[in-house]
């Protein structure tokens, strides 16, 4: 539209509206190839907050799979107090993600315990440390530098398993529940350790036919130390199992050394800390 100025001659005003496709990006806009202002994104912060959410999943740009996510948890396991460099070496080595669900792959490398299924957990990396160290420091275990022939109670999703399998000449671990057992068994074959045996039992029994073991360790707690797990127990040897505290205080760490001495056997019970782990049961499911 125009109107006449003061010399009579038209003025030309421009149109507020529809704006030029140039003038779009602002006042420094220009047209024909001149360099524009950013166009404005208004879900900027969605991407923004996606990407943060990426970094957090994968500290420093690191996937889970990355020697260097695992490494971080050691360091923090040793600055808490585990020390033994055999077992921090084994714990860097196995990659606990691939363990748990996928949901929960995030937490992998925290020191909490995680749900696998059927009321089941995968214990805290620290508790699996202390467990193993402490079994390091048996007779047999100190002689040899490597944990002999170990016997697990308590597959679960076959974490600890893939851990004591590096320490060990051998590996026998017992599963009762058979869902588990077959996710064990899914888990430890990529990693191919031909030193370790599944068996689908009732770990109160132990493993009688693979007996006797140097080392016994056990993932869940009952009122005491089965029998068949002392009889199975070389000279030598040390147990490591959750068994319900004095008084029914919930539950504490139990060491037994089967000591041999003038050609006498005698077993030597000592508690520590207090734990908690789920349920020794019996039989089959």
């Amino acid at each position: 539209m125009s109107n006449s100025g003061s010399d009579g001659k038209p003025v030309v005003r421009a149109s507020r509206f529809p704006l030029p496709l140039g003038k779009v990006g602002g006042a420094n806009a220009s047209v024909g190839g001149g360099v524009a202002r950013e166009v404005l994104m208004p879900q900027r912060h969605l991407r923004e907050a996606a990407l943060d959410a990426a970094r957090q999943l994968a500290p420093s740009g690191l996937g889970l799979d990355s020697a260097k996510v695992r490494q971080r948890m050691v360091l923090r396991l040793r600055r808490d107090g585990l020390h033994d460099e055999r077992v921090l070496e084994a714990l860097s080595r196995v990659p606990r993600h691939e363990f748990v669900d996928s949901a929960l792959a995030i937490q992998a490398y925290e020191d909490t315990s995680l749900p696998i299924g059927h009321e089941q957990t995968i214990s805290k990396p620290s508790v699996v440390g202390r467990m193993i160290a402490m079994l390091f420091g048996g007779q047999s275990a100190s002689q040899r530098g490597h944990l002999g022939r170990t016997l697990e109670i308590g597959t679960g999703c076959g974490y600890q398993a893939a851990v004591l399998a590096l320490l060990s000449q051998s590996l026998v671990s017992i599963e009762r529940l058979k869902p588990l057992h077959d996710k064990a068994r899914s888990n430890l074959a990529p990693l191919h350790l031909p030193q370790v045996r599944l068996i689908y039992g009732d770990g109160r029994l132990g493993a009688p036919g693979a007996a006797p073991f140097d080392s016994i360790v056990a993932a869940a707690g009952g009122d005491d130390i089965p029998g068949a797990w002392l009889e199975q127990l070389a000279p030598g040897g040390r147990l490591i199992a959750p068994m319900a505290a004095p008084g029914g205080r919930g539950q504490v760490l139990v060491r037994v050394d089967h000591l041999l001495e003038n050609g006498r056997s005698r077993f030597v019970r000592t508690e520590h800390e207090a734990v908690l782990f789920v349920p020794l049961k019996s039989g089959v499911m």
